[in-house]
């Protein structure tokens, strides 16, 4: 099964990183954000990605060309009489197949997707954002997809607030919670399941696949939420960075499915 990842976006929230490169290229851990996604697929036996670049494409190109050759020891071999050549010790990398496509610099999400349609095959795909990581569990996530028979499944979340919640009776405070669930509902968290027909919902470049796909997609009955109660967290600013990045520290990964 392919999985297509949408690693294009100019990270605007996140300037501070993304002057320089592009945001699924920010370290958590010392390794892109990009990778910590792509190694919980692959915890799955998922390995063949799909990603559509944009905005410093180049950036991401190079990191995968040289993701062989950078990742464990290698003997390397030069002079006059002998031809130059790298050896590597080991092979402890995953064993990817990773087609880098070039989705246009503005366009957006929708029309980013549609552009990978020649690259997905003809049967289902799983999509998600080059910014979000998570410990969703995609065997089930899979198989709630094939149980209901739709065209489209979204995987919905509820994260942490950002700000401590009150309620009141009067100007009483009744009850205080410190950054507690979301009570208003579920969100997109992305890691979706969708069959080749979801394409024919998105009309061109110009398109938020948040917006009309995936309204119309709903108002016809044919999109459906895979409920994920775990851990989920979305890098959209250097706040959610920082955040990310002591977690990792700390020891507490949740989304390090491949670790465990």
């Amino acid at each position: 099964m392919k999985i297509a990842i949408l690693a294009g976006g100019k990270g605007t929230r996140l300037a501070e990183e993304t002057s320089v490169r592009p945001k699924p290229m920010v370290e958590i851990g010392g390794r892109p954000i990009l990778w910590h996604i792509m190694m919980h697929y692959s915890q799955f036996g998922l390995n063949e990605f799909v990603i559509a670049l944009g905005y410093k494409g180049e950036y991401i190109k190079k990191y995968m060309a040289d993701y062989s050759s950078l990742s464990g020891n290698l003997t390397v071999r030069l002079g006059q009489n002998a031809s130059a050549s790298v050896q590597q010790h080991e092979n402890t990398h995953p064993e990817w197949q990773i087609d880098l496509i070039d989705t246009g610099m503005d366009t957006l999400t929708g029309g980013r997707i549609k552009r990978l349609k020649p690259y997905l095959g003809e049967g289902t795909f799983m999509l998600t954002w080059g910014d979000g990581v998570s410990d969703v569990n995609l065997d089930d996530l899979l198989a709630f997809h094939r149980a209901h028979g739709k065209l489209a499944t979204v995987t919905a979340v509820r994260p942490p607030a950002r700000y401590g919640h009150m309620l009141f009776d009067g100007d009483k405070i009744t009850s205080f919670e410190e950054k507690p669930q979301t009570a208003e509902g579920w969100i997109n968290g992305a890691f979706f399941v969708l069959e080749p027909e979801v394409m024919d919902y998105i009309e061109g470049d110009m398109v938020m696949f948040e917006h009309a796909p995936m309204e119309t997609l709903a108002r016809e009955g044919q999109l459906m939420a895979y409920r994920h109660k775990g851990f989920w967290s979305c890098m959209d600013t250097l706040r959610d960075k920082t955040k990310l990045e002591e977690m990792w520290d700390s020891g507490d990964r949740p989304w390090a499915t491949w670790e465990n």
